[in-house]
C-alpha cells in the first residue's frame, strides 16, 4: 500500500471520552502518530473544498462533526475498524485536491476500507469516482440529492453542476446512475428525459417520504454513495446556510445511510455540502449519519448472490410479454431478494458484478401478475 500519509493534515484531541465512546475505539491521526491500515473496516476523511461553489461563500467552515461523532457510544456488534485519517488539505489548484482524493481512495479501497468523505461541495464525487477508473471496475453511482446536478459540460465543474463530467468521463466505466429524493420542481423535463434515455434510475421524495423501504434495493446495488445534505429539510438541520423548505427527515436520512452501510457492493460513501459553523444541530446530525453507516456495516449479511446459489432459494416467473422466464434469487440468510438479468451477447466477464440486480419482494409480486419488473427492463437495455 502507498503511503497515503503525506496527504493528510492530523487532528488534535482536547477532549476526553467515557470507556465505550468512539474517541476512545477510533483509530485516529494524532500528531505524529498515523494509524496504521491494516484491518478492514472504514475511514474518515474530511475535505474542506469548496471552490467549487456557484457562488462567493465563506470557507472557513468548521469540522465540529469530529467532536460530536466522538462522543457517540459504539454499536452492539461492531467489530470492524474505524479509522479517522484526518484533513485533506485543499491543494494549490483543485486538480491537486481532486488527485489526492482519488489515491486515498483506491488505496483504501484495494485494503477493502471504506472511505467515509466528509466535504465541501458536492463535485468531489469527481474524485472519487475516478478512483474506480485504476480498480478498472464498472460501477453504479447514487446521489442522494433534491435535484439532478447534471450541469453542462462546456462550463466548469460546480457544486451543482457536476454529473455530466461523470457521465462524459472517458474511459466510461459508469454502468447506471440512481437519484434518490428527487423534487420534480427542482428538475427540467430535458433532464427527466435524458434520464429515462439512459435507464437511470429516479426514486422521489414523496416516494421515499410514503415508504423508506423502497431505496434498500438501490442502496444495496450501489458501490458509490454520494449525499448531498441540502437534501435534507432545512428545518432539521437549523443552519442558515440551507434553505429548503421540503426535503427528506432527519431519522429518514439515518435511515437511508444505514441501508448503504450494510450494502455488501457498496465501497465508499460521501457525504457533502456540509456548511457549518457552531451549528450544533448539523454537527451532530453528520455524526449520526457516519454512525448509522457504521451500523449498517457492522451487519453485512455477505450474502451477494455471486457464485454458488446453494444457499438461495430459486423463483422463476414465466412473461408472455417476453416470452421467457425471468429469474429471482431469494436469500436464506437475510431474506433479500434479487433478479437475475441474462447476457445479451459476449459482455460476460465485463458486467457480471451487474447480473444480479436487488428488488424487494414486491417486484417478486408484480411479475407474478405478469408485469414486467422495470429494474430487469432497464439493466438489460444497458447490457444490450
Amino acid at each position: 500500500m502507498k503511503d497515503i500519509s503525506l496527504y493528510f493534515q492530523s487532528i488534535p484531541l482536547n477532549e476526553t471520552y467515557a470507556e465505550e465512546m468512539l474517541g476512545n475505539s477510533i483509530l485516529i491521526n494524532t500528531e505524529g502518530h498515523f494509524p496504521t491500515i491494516d484491518k478492514k473496516g472504514t475511514a474518515i476523511i474530511y475535505v474542506p473544498e469548496y471552490r467549487n461553489h456557484s457562488e462567493k461563500i465563506n470557507v472557513d467552515f468548521k469540522n465540529n462533526f469530529r467532536s460530536q461523532l466522538y462522543k457517540l457510544f459504539n454499536g452492539v456488534h461492531w467489530t470492524h475498524t474505524i479509522y479517522d485519517l484526518g484533513t485533506i488539505v485543499p491543494g494549490k489548484e483543485l486538480k491537486d485536491t481532486a488527485y489526492a482524493i482519488q489515491t486515498v481512495c483506491q488505496e483504501l479501497i484495494k485494503k477493502d476500507i471504506i472511505p467515509i468523505i466528509i466535504g465541501g461541495t458536492q463535485d468531489i464525487t469527481n474524485a472519487i469516482y475516478s478512483a474506480y477508473e485504476q480498480l478498472e471496475q464498472m460501477v453504479n453511482l447514487t446521489s442522494i440529492d433534491n435535484k439532478l446536478d447534471l450541469g453542462d459540460i462546456e462550463k466548469e465543474v460546480t457544486h451543482d453542476g457536476w454529473l455530466s463530467h461523470v457521465l462524459l468521463h472517458k474511459p466510461c466505466f459508469l454502468f447506471n446512475f440512481t437519484n434518490i429524493g428527487a423534487q420534480n420542481h427542482y428538475i427540467s423535463n430535458k433532464t427527466l428525459d435524458l434520464f429515462n434515455e439512459l435507464y437511470f434510475d429516479v426514486c422521489r421524495l414523496g416516494e421515499i417520504n410514503q415508504s423508506i423501504q423502497l431505496a434498500e434495493p438501490y442502496m444495496r446495488n450501489t458501490d458509490i454513495l454520494s449525499f448531498d445534505l441540502s437534501s435534507i429539510r432545512a428545518s432539521d438541520l437549523q443552519n442558515n446556510n440551507y434553505s429548503a423548505p421540503n426535503g427528506l427527515f432527519a431519522n429518514e436520512s439515518c435511515q437511508l445511510t444505514r441501508y448503504a452501510g450494510i450494502s455488501d457492493k457498496l465501497s465508499s460513501f460521501g457525504i457533502f455540502n456540509y456548511y457549518s459553523n457552531d451549528h450544533k444541530v448539523t454537527d451532530e446530525l453528520v455524526a449520526q449519519l457516519i454512525w448509522y453507516f457504521n451500523e449498517g456495516y457492522a451487519h453485512r449479511k455477505g450474502d451477494f448472490p455471486i457464485g454458488s446459489k446453494k444457499s438461495y432459494t430459486k423463483f422463476r416467473v414465466f412473461l408472455e410479454e417476453l416470452n421467457e422466464e425471468i429469474v429471482f434469487y431469494k436469500s436464506n440468510k437475510s431474506g433479500r431478494w434479487w433478479i437475475e438479468v441474462p447476457y445479451p451477447g459476449s459482455k460476460k466477464s465485463k458486467f457480471m458484478r451487474h447480473q444480479m440486480i436487488p428488488c424487494s419482494y414486491d417486484t417478486y409480486q408484480e411479475s407474478m401478475k405478469g408485469e414486467v419488473p422495470d429494474l430487469w427492463w432497464k439493466t438489460y437495455q444497458k447490457l444490450v
